[in-house]
């Protein structure tokens, strides 16, 4: 007997037909609108798989309702939408996509370096709206980027692929992380700083550490006061990692240059957040990863998680220790 999964979103045809080939699924189907709570807490109760994204919070009191559960496929790299502690004691593997995103998401983390820093959005709303009357020689002038100094603040394979295209550049990079990278270092010619020194030599400083409760709100108040007036913050992480109300003030106030995000703390954000408001805040809809080639990969190594796990065996990427 097939066993049955859950599939809380609309995934690629190719990885859908992946799972058909061995499951009995059920989906939600509605495009673009995440399944509702009750919805699945429903379908949580009897299915023994669930392929969910990371619009689905996935908590204790959820994890509570599911009786036959023995894997979360997660179709991104992050987790921080599962309660993984809850999912282990129950016993529930957890999984999620690594390393098949890294160059588009750095590709993306660059984009948006570049756009903030040179004012692209900006500068095209200012040729689209008719303001564009004359050439001026300080008109819409921007930040440079080569030769700069960049700061990346968690180097794991991202930060590493983003201080790659630093190096096309003639960047000087400086990182900051749990540890130091001998490797990286010396392959990369980058170095080591603490996060102090960092954020106040960086021109451009990129989040792209993971969520976690101690980085939570890691770049608050105190650490905008540290960087430089003319520095652009790039965040392609999570949203709250970077206090929101924190960075308006000091985007507002001149305190640093501009800012480049990816990521919100709630999402989707409102058209009115805040930040928004900003002409110096190029935001974009957590598009990071999306790229076709990518988000149909990262679909299909879901899809192959999910089946691992049904079949006992130990997926590629499980983020919990479990007894399988």
């Amino acid at each position: 007997m097939k066993p049955t999964v859950y599939i809380t979103r609309k995934i690629p045809e190719e990885a859908l037909e992946i799972i058909q080939a061995s499951c009995e699924v059920k989906m939600w189907d509605k495009e673009d609108t995440p399944v509702p709570r009750d919805i699945l807490k429903k379908e949580i109760q009897d299915v023994e798989g669930i392929y969910c994204l990371l619009t689905e919070n996935i908590d204790a009191e959820l994890l509570s309702e599911a009786n036959n559960l023995k894997i979360i496929s997660n179709m991104a790299v992050g987790y921080n939408n599962i309660d993984v502690e809850a999912a282990s004691e129950k016993g529930i593997m957890v999984t999620n996509t690594p390393g098949i995103l890294t160059e588009t998401t750095a590709d993306l983390t660059f984009a948006l370096l570049m756009a903030a820093s040179r004012r692209l959005i900006e500068s095209s709303d200012y040729l689209r709206e008719g303001k564009w009357k004359t050439w001026s020689p300080m008109l819409l002038t921007g930040q440079d980027i080569y030769g700069a100094t960049l700061g990346i603040i968690g180097l794991g394979r991202i930060g590493e692929a983003v201080a790659r295209r630093a190096n096309g550049f003639g960047m000087n990079v400086l990182y900051n992380g749990r540890s130091r990278k001998m490797r990286a270092e010396e392959e990369l010619d980058i170095s080591f700083a603490d996060k102090e020194t960092l954020l106040r030599e960086s021109d451009f400083v990129c989040v792209l550490t993971p969520y976690r409760p101690e980085t939570v709100n890691l770049i608050n108040e105190s650490e905008l006061a540290l960087m430089k007036s003319s520095a652009v913050l790039v965040n392609t992480s999570r949203g709250g990692i970077v206090n929101e109300d924190a960075l308006y003030d000091a985007l507002k106030n001149g305190e640093i240059w501009a800012a480049g995000l990816d990521v919100f703390k709630t999402e989707p954000a409102s058209p009115d957040h805040p930040l928004l408001t900003l002409p110096n805040v190029v935001a974009l809809p957590h598009i990071g990863s999306a790229s076709k080639h990518t988000r149909l990969n990262m679909a299909k190594m879901a899809a192959d998680h999910l089946l691992q796990g049904l079949n006992d065996e130990v997926p590629a990427h499980l983020v919990n220790e479990v007894r399988v």
